[in-house]
């Protein structure tokens, strides 16, 4: 408790901190672009300043004199009301003490009813006047409220004004002057790079991504004859080249092999895709070829600088295929002298793909064995009909998502709550895949880079690669 407290006030310390280095520095150099820009002797500059800060200063006297005069006549205005109509109300008064059931019964009519006319009148310029000093009180309270703003508006320019005479530094005056032509911009920067983020999840989390996960999945082909099986990954694999068998692989991923290989270089993977070989690291290949007859040679398959990194190999069998980004695989196994099969699926005009920003899908197809790596090892997660449930589904966090077969159907989902995605502790989507299949995922999203602007040229790199599928 008390270090997740700690961790938030340090947060909330450094993003304050550098939010307030942030508005420093874009009004330094703002002042420095007001300063390069004047061409002219800076006294004349200060004083032309000045000259500007006393009409206003000027201008908001004149304001608070006319507020103050208006408050001066309504004061007397409420005054006579209040004294018209405490008259009117003696008059009524007067008028109701002469009557009596004497004069009522045997007085003159004419009298009476002049009497009562006037008592009428009487009581109409009573009522119009409580009336009139009620409206003039709620004017008076907000001329008030006007005088008050004047007033500060006056004491701020008088403090410029003090500050400008009192200093003849020309860092202080541009700094001063850049805040007054900046200062709402700043304002309103400081506020989107406090709030912005936050509001920004809560619109795309409540709004969007509901909007998005009904949308129709992907399904790239249909029902495979066979699923390839997938090994158990360990930091360490050795595999059988069997006589005939062709293998290519990133040196970094070959820790040892048996005597008896042909050895050469394979330069890009598949020379159909150069491009996509070149960004994901599928070039300088080792090519190995077992060609010896009825004996089977092996080789063993390690990371040389990351132990975290676990292997599994993909056996896809013929008639099978699987959907695979190229930057999980370290090694293709190929039989005799067949070739590669990689079947690319372009992907516009789904939601789908624009969430995900993912637009091209490389199938590999069978025969062929893949080694594949992730971040503490790779999970094959198969799908399979129960009992009661037409069509299994199974969610997986979008960052771990390494392949899955062409036959089920993808598509992303909310993440499944919202903290989670506040805290950037899951991606805003997770993948869903349904029907009868596999697909694979590492058993931890691999970190990235510690330093901030590392992370940032990563995470870029990494996008771009994703819109191509790579």
């Amino acid at each position: 408790m008390i270090s997740s407290l700690y961790r938030l006030v340090r947060w909330l310390v450094q993003k304050f901190a550098l939010g307030v280095l942030i508005a420093v520095l874009g009004l330094a150099a703002y002042g420095l672009w007001l300063f390069l820009k004047d061409n002219v002797d800076f006294d004349a500059v200060r004083q032309q300043f000045l000259a500007e800060l006393t009409g206003q200063r000027q201008h908001f006297r004149e304001a608070l004199a006319d507020v103050s005069k208006r408050m001066v006549s309504m004061q007397a205005e409420i005054a006579g009301e209040q004294a018209r109509a405490q008259k009117a109300d003696r008059v009524v008064g007067e008028l109701r003490q002469m009557e009596s059931l004497w004069q009522r019964v045997f007085g003159d009519s004419a009298q009476q009813r002049a009497y009562a006319e006037q008592e009428a009148r009487m009581e109409q310029v009573k009522h119009a006047a409580e009336k009139r000093v009620v409206d003039l009180q709620q004017q008076l309270v907000r001329t008030q409220w006007e005088k008050d703003g004047i007033e500060i508006a006056l004491g701020k320019i008088d403090k410029r004004i003090r500050t400008e005479e009192a200093s003849q530094s020309r860092v202080v005056h541009y700094l001063l002057l850049a805040w007054d032509k900046t200062k709402w911009y700043v304002a309103a920067a400081l506020g989107l790079y406090f709030f912005g983020p936050s509001l920004g999840k809560l619109v795309l989390f409540f709004g969007l991504a509901r909007l998005i996960e009904n949308g129709r999945p992907i399904r790239l082909a249909d029902e495979p004859v066979a699923l390839p099986q997938v090994s158990e990954s360990r930091p360490s694999l050795d595999v059988s080249l069997w006589p005939g068998d062709r293998l290519w692989v990133k040196e970094a991923f070959l820790q040892a092999s048996d005597e008896g290989l042909r050895l050469r270089t394979r330069f890009v993977l598949d020379w159909r895709l150069p491009f996509t070989c070149v960004a994901c690291g599928l070039i300088e290949l080792v090519e190995m070829r077992n060609t010896r007859a009825g004996e089977e040679l092996r080789v063993t398959f390690s990371h040389h600088d990351d132990p975290t990194v676990e292997i599994a190999l993909v056996a896809v069998p013929d008639g099978g295929s699987i959907v695979l980004r190229p930057s999980f695989l370290k090694a293709v196994i190929l039989a005799g002298d067949s070739r590669l099969t990689i079947r690319r699926h372009w992907r516009f005009f789904t939601w789908q793909s624009w969430v995900t920003l993912q637009f091209r899908y490389f199938e590999f197809a069978g025969p062929c064995r893949l080694l594949v790596a992730g971040s503490r090892g790779v999970r094959a997660e198969r799908l399979k009909e129960r009992e009661g449930q037409e069509r299994p589904a199974r969610r997986a966090n979008q960052d771990v998502t390494i392949g899955f077969t062409p036959n089920l159907e993808y598509r992303p989902v909310r993440a499944e709550t919202f903290w989670a995605y506040f805290r950037s502790m899951n991606p805003l989507f997770d993948d869903l895949f349904a029907g009868v299949g596999l697909f694979l995922c590492q058993r931890t999203a691999a970190k990235g880079p510690a330093s901030g602007a590392r992370r940032f040229w990563a995470g870029l790199w990494s996008g771009l690669l994703k819109v191509f599928g790579v």
